[in-house]
């Protein structure tokens, strides 16, 4: 019987859309779990017969999908942060641009004798989610979107594995919100989304997908603060531009910086569900920032 206390994840980058390479080396996934999976479509045959039953089912289409949940770290997932952003990190900076990149992913079920390997090519990252909020640790998840997936008894031949990286988990007590260059001091949660729009491409003579299709960089999420004037509602209200900047810092003082240069305000609901303190929920929108060239960076510093 597996238990998730024996469940382990590494990856390694794909020169070639869904080739594992001959002798990988598999870096340590960081993870509080997964979802990712291996589906089928599926078709019940239509022909119709005077004792009304069904004759046949069939799997059809094969796709690889689901999200790994973590909680971010400094050095842990830039790999998969150029993934999702399909940019290259220059300088120890990383903007939105246009290179895919896809890795073969391997889960390992510790306790499970016959296939511990459960091993998925073509994976690309598609959605960035975070979440910063006070007394908390920063979480969030990667999105993949994958080719295939096959279990197997042992190891590729040939293959290594590193240890996970060792820094301390971000967390809200030592990081700064900047929102129109003003520091924020009532932010009560953050979110942040990044969606690539990936779609799988299915062909005549073949169950499962060609590297998938690329839609526009969708950069969107929230701010909550507590509602303490107006200053941020009339942004909303008159449409105006703003930018949006926060850091996280961990124990060591190592820390990522994340610039939205230029946002736009989608809501600005202010309800009242009782007689404790407001919050003003502030969903955005992040656009091109000619400036900037990106709707996003990311700045990574060492301690």
């Amino acid at each position: 019987m597996a238990d998730g206390s024996q469940h382990s994840m590494a990856y390694v980058a794909e020169s070639t859309y869904g080739v594992t390479p001959a002798t990988p080396t598999f870096k340590a996934i960081r993870n509080k779990g997964t979802t990712l999976a291996l589906t089928k479509e599926g078709s019940a045959d239509e022909e119709l017969r005077d004792d009304r039953q069904i004759t046949d089912y069939r799997h059809m289409n094969r796709s690889v999908g689901g999200d790994i949940t973590i909680n971010l770290s400094y050095g842990s997932f830039d790999d998969f942060l150029e993934a999702a952003a399909m940019g290259t990190w220059d300088t120890d900076k990383l903007v939105v641009g246009k290179t895919r990149r896809s890795f073969t992913i391997e889960r390992k079920f510790g306790d499970i004798s016959d296939k511990p390997y459960h091993r998925y090519t073509g994976c690309e990252i598609n959605t960035l989610n975070l979440t910063v909020a006070p007394g908390t640790r920063v979480s969030g998840s990667f999105g993949v979107i994958g080719k295939d997936m096959s279990p197997e008894a042992a190891a590729l031949s040939g293959s290594t594995y590193g240890n996970a990286t060792t820094t301390q988990v971000f967390d809200s007590f030592k990081g700064v919100i900047k929102e129109g260059a003003a520091s924020l001091a009532v932010v009560t949660e953050l979110t942040l989304t990044l969606d690539n729009g990936l779609e799988s491409r299915y062909v005549v003579g073949s169950d499962s997908t060609i590297q998938p299709g690329a839609k526009r960089s969708n950069v969107t999420g929230q701010l909550s603060a507590y509602f303490e004037n107006s200053t941020l509602l009339e942004k909303f209200l008159n449409e105006q531009d703003s930018s949006l900047e926060f850091s996280l810092v961990d124990a060591a003082g190592n820390a990522y910086v994340f610039t939205l240069p230029k946002i736009k305000y989608t809501g600005g609901q202010v309800d009242v569900s009782g007689e404790g303190a407001i919050i003003l929920p502030l969903p955005f929108q992040a656009v091109y920032d000619e400036t900037e060239d990106t709707n996003l960076s990311i700045e990574r510093v060492a301690a």
